[in-house]
């Protein structure tokens, strides 16, 4: 049975909100073992492995003419990869994911100032009711540490970024290419890192200079779990930022807050109070405005 068109980027939003929310549990699960960096290149090394399989099976069919928005897509999107492990392992999990996922207001900015796009105020009221359960939920702290925000707040521009060129990639390549420009700059950035590191004998740090790291034993499957997590769902938000408007989609992106609540309270976390129940409930609310707000606009 086919998609109805109207919730195609919904229902792929949903599913990489969900591969994100696992990749956030792995990435928590490796915190005592792996730095940002080793976490970025293992991320990507895995997802690469895949593509490169799924290409041999069926290769990629291709308009392309797009070539400088797919460096930029990669660029950003490890950007935005860097700074949100970086924050994951140094801040709480709740307040790094707070700060990644303000990329829909920044979309929401961006997709005006640069395109004209805007969905009317049901939509913008939305938009907000998602941040603010976010807030609700994880209760940002500010007693850290000014480069912690920083990091964070470049998550959140870099990641807005990165999707919003998805968008405009979208007819040009096959959805696979697409993810395939984020894993290979993913790939090589901390390659090239890594060789500057033991070429000019620079001391080791945890985000870019970086020493090769095998993973031992359990960490094996913790470094797969991240990667075909993150892999699943760049694929889907690929499709999902193709398939409509950034600034619609992105909203439905908060549903990576309540996959990521059972999860944390699948690794140990507590259940959530009333303050963050009230927050899930924000965030159902403001998908559910933009489903029949989004028919309504099918049906005039």
């Amino acid at each position: 049975m086919s998609i109805d068109s109207r919730y195609k980027g919904i229902l792929y939003m949903l599913l990489a909100a969900l591969g994100f929310s696992l990749m956030g549990g792995a990435a928590k699960l490796l915190k005592g073992s792996f730095g940002a960096g080793q976490l970025v290149l293992w991320r990507n090394l895995v997802g690469l492995i895949v593509l490169v399989a799924g290409f041999i099976i069926k290769p990629p069919v291709n308009k392309g003419g797009k070539f400088h928005l797919l460096l930029f897509r990669g660029m950003m999107g490890t950007t935005a990869l860097y700074t949100l492990l970086y924050c994951i392992l140094h801040i709480p999990l709740g307040t790094a994911m707070t700060y990644n996922l303000t990329s829909a207001l920044f979309i929401a900015v961006f997709s005006f100032l640069l395109f004209r796009e805007y969905h009317g105020r049901v939509v913008l009221f939305a938009v907000l009711l998602g941040f603010l359960g976010m807030l609700l939920i994880y209760k940002p702290a500010m007693h850290f540490p000014w480069y912690y925000h920083a990091a964070g707040l470049i998550s959140g521009v870099t990641s807005a970024l990165a999707y919003i060129t998805v968008n405009r990639l979208a007819g040009y390549y096959d959805s696979r290419i697409i993810v395939l420009a984020f894993i290979g700059t993913g790939v090589i950035v901390p390659l090239v890192f890594m060789i500057i590191r033991y070429s000019a004998d620079i001391p080791q740090d945890d985000v870019f200079f970086i020493s090769w790291k095998w993973p031992s034993g359990f960490e094996w499957f913790y470094v797969l779990w991240l990667g075909l997590a993150a892999l699943f769902g760049q694929y889907f938000v690929t499709k999902a930022y193709g398939a409509d408007k950034a600034g619609i989609v992105s909203s439905i992106g908060y549903a990576n807050i309540i996959f990521s609540v059972f999860i944390g309270m699948a690794l140990g976390d507590a259940f959530p109070d009333w303050m963050s129940s009230f927050g899930i409930l924000c965030i159902i609310s403001s998908g559910v405005l933009i489903s029949v707000f989004k028919t309504k606009n099918k049906v005039s």
